[in-house]
């Protein structure tokens, strides 16, 4: 057909030249090239001419098929309308123009697809992890289907691709498909399948090309792992109740149903509740229990097997089988009876000593109150019950303690650096007190511990206390000290099993390195000013005193400041002054004589640099001489030498 198509497109090119003769008579087509349609829609193909005043129309295909459409002429245009557009119309379509004695033709090709529908996607059953499965993939009413590609994707692997290149002799629509076998994995779960489907035709502009269809995949795992928990157990007693909690994995979730197993072999459908519940159980209730987890890909089955035997009665007793009560508080021992109409109850010690507390039985329930709690208590007590000729007994041991009050820390005196220093702890009113441990820290150190494990011949509260002597230093000062007492029974579920207190240590150093500084001098000349300042070291710091000592040894208090100044002194002024530095631990003291001259006193009064001077002078002046000696004696003789002038003496 296409070789056909060029041979008599080639002849309307010559026909198109003989009729080109004429410049004034002209024909256009429009559109101007070939046109390509979807099957369906409305197309038309218009034909105008030029340099014509009345033209005759005529419309063809190529082959002189039926044209399939409307023609309408007006004028100068001829209009050949194709609505709806159908396989029937893909020719080659040749408008012929007749004016007066000319005739002029031209032609434009139709070309006909079918694309108009998305993939559908097929699976040949439910997707479920380890079974194999067909996915078709199914491209509907598509024309030319040569040209058509279909490829299916997992995620974003292909999994196939085919092109469908055969040439079809008649024209139809087809549906073209891609089947691809492959196995799901749990790693599939939540991945798309897509069919992507492709027709290649260049041309179109205003069709989509490329169709796509995607689809969720929604893999099943078949039921497995069916696990059955009993609560509180598969040996059970009339009247008891039970609880059954069945769970299967499986994608999707399995439903749970719950069945019994009749003699016959087949179930009786109890609950479709993943957990089952039987209340008032009767020995009929003993059985074969059934769990099933379904889903829509299989089932998965769990057996348990309920043995529901005769009553019997029990007895509890509370707060449990031991209790440790304060000493002074008040306890109530419950024995309480079930299982049994008319119980009748009986307390006792162990020893048959006596209760030293309160019965009071009612109904199912008996109780013993002891209160206050004193040293007789400390028994271990039985509560018997009797139902018809039956007889149970039940005990419970009571233990006593006394821990109520923190420990105490006592020092023997002030903590003085370098002096040693007692401290105690105490732990007042404790029982047992062969239990008791005491540790004394500082800070994060133990200074000392001490286990109290002598036997407690007599029951009583007794003060119990650690000691240990130290020597403070001022690196201990804002540390921690810490007394910790332990009382470790285990049933103190709602006392505290340790007590503590804390010292912070505060370390005093007493008065010392006391120094006095005088400005301008300690000797002064009368009518001058004196500044002493005193400074001494201690914790917490000195307070300073300045005194003056008296000609009775009394001192004579003058400041509290650091500095004492005296003005405008006199010769009175002068003597002994004294600085004490003082604090709570100690005092350090520190004297200066002040001597004060007269002004008349100055011709006879050397200052020590005036005498510095003048022995240095009287050294100097001599030497000089000597040398000037020597030198001269050097001259006359040439040379001159000590031991020859020694000799010469001699």
């Amino acid at each position: 057909m296409p070789r056909k198509m060029v041979v008599i497109f080639g002849a309307s090119n010559v026909l198109w030249m003989v009729f080109a003769v004429s410049q004034a008579f002209k024909i256009d087509i429009f559109p101007e090239s070939k046109i390509i349609a979807q099957i369906g829609d409305s197309i038309s193909l218009t034909c105008s001419t030029t340099g014509c005043e009345s033209p005759s129309f005529s419309w063809r295909t190529q082959i002189d098929s039926p044209l399939n459409g409307k023609v309408r002429n007006e004028g100068t245009k001829s209009t050949l309308t194709m609505d709806p557009v159908s396989l029937g119309n893909e020719h080659y379509y040749l408008c012929t123009v007749i004016c007066e004695s000319q005739k002029l033709e031209k032609g434009i090709p139709v070309e006909i697809y079918s694309f108009s529908k998305d993939p559908e996607i097929h699976l040949s059953g439910p997707l479920e992890v380890g079974k194999p499965v067909t996915v078709t993939c199914l491209v509907p009413d598509v024309y030319p289907f040569e040209r058509l590609e279909i490829e299916l994707l997992k995620g974003n692997r292909s999994l196939k691709t085919q092109n469908f290149l055969e040439v079809s002799e008649m024209k139809s629509q087809e549906t073209k498909s891609l089947e691809v076998t492959f196995t799901p994995i749990d790693e599939d779960i939540g991945k798309a399948l897509v069919c992507q489907a492709t027709l290649h035709i260049n041309e179109i502009d205003s069709q989509p090309q490329v169709r796509e269809t995607t689809k969720k995949l929604q893999v099943y795992i078949s039921p497995k792992d069916t696990v059955i928990s009993v609560n509180p157990s598969t040996s059970l007693q009339e009247g008891d109740s039970v609880t059954m909690t069945c769970t299967s994995e499986g994608l999707p979730a399995p439903q749970i149903f719950w069945s019994k197993k009749l003699d016959s072999g087949n179930l009786q459908l109890l609950s479709e509740n993943a957990t089952l519940t039987l209340i008032a159980m009767r020995m009929e209730d003993s059985g074969i229990y059934v769990c099933e987890g379904v889903n829509p890909v299989g089932k998965d089955r769990k057996e348990v097997k309920l043995i529901v035997q005769e009553k019997m009665f029990t007895v509890e007793i509370s707060p449990g089988s031991e209790i440790a009560a304060q000493i002074g508080d008040s306890v109530v021992l419950t024995c309480d009876v079930t299982g049994c109409e008319s119980p009748s109850f009986s307390w006792r010690t162990q020893i048959d000593s006596p209760l030293n507390g309160k019965v009071r039985s009612e109904g199912s329930k008996s109780t013993l109150t002891l209160s206050p709690v004193r040293f007789e208590n400390e028994h271990f007590y039985l509560c018997t019950v009797t139902c018809g000729h039956k007889k149970l007994e039940k005990g419970i041991h009571v233990e006593l303690y006394s821990f109520l009050r923190d420990p105490e820390i006592e020092m023997s005196g002030l903590l003085v650096s370098g002096n040693p220093v007692t401290v105690s702890c105490k732990v007042p009113d404790v029982y047992p007190f062969d239990r008791l441990e005491i540790e004394l820290l500082k800070g994060e150190s133990i200074m000392k511990n001490k286990i109290f494990l002598e036997d407690v011949s007599k029951k009583s509260l007794e003060t119990k206390s650690l000691e240990m002597t130290f020597i403070p230093t001022t690196e201990d000062t804002g540390k921690v000290l810490v007394c910790l007492a332990k009382l470790p029974i285990d049933e103190m579920e709602f006392e505290p099993k340790q007590r503590q207190s804390t010292q912070i240590l505060y370390v005093n150093v007493a008065p010392g390195d006391t120094t006095i500084s005088v400005s301008p001098s300690s000797i002064l000349e009368e009518g001058r000013s004196v500044n002493m300042t005193c400074s001494s070291d201690g914790l917490p710091a000195p307070k300073i005193l300045w005194s003056r000592l008296l000609s009775n040894g009394d001192l004579q208090p003058l400041s509290e400041n650091t500095t004492l100044t005296l003005t405008s002194t006199k010769m009175e002024d002068s003597g002994i002054y004294v600085c004490e530095g003082i604090n709570q631990v100690g005092i350090s003291r520190k004297e200066v004589e002040l001597i004060i001259q007269g002004r008349e006193s100055n011709k006879h009064y050397f200052s020590p640099e005036l005498l510095v001077l003048y022995c240095a002078s009287s050294l100097i002046i001599p030497a000089i001489g000597m040398i000037i000696y020597f030198a001269r004696k050097a001259n006359m003789k040439g040379s001159y030498s000590l031991v020859e002038a020694q000799k010469s003496k001699v």
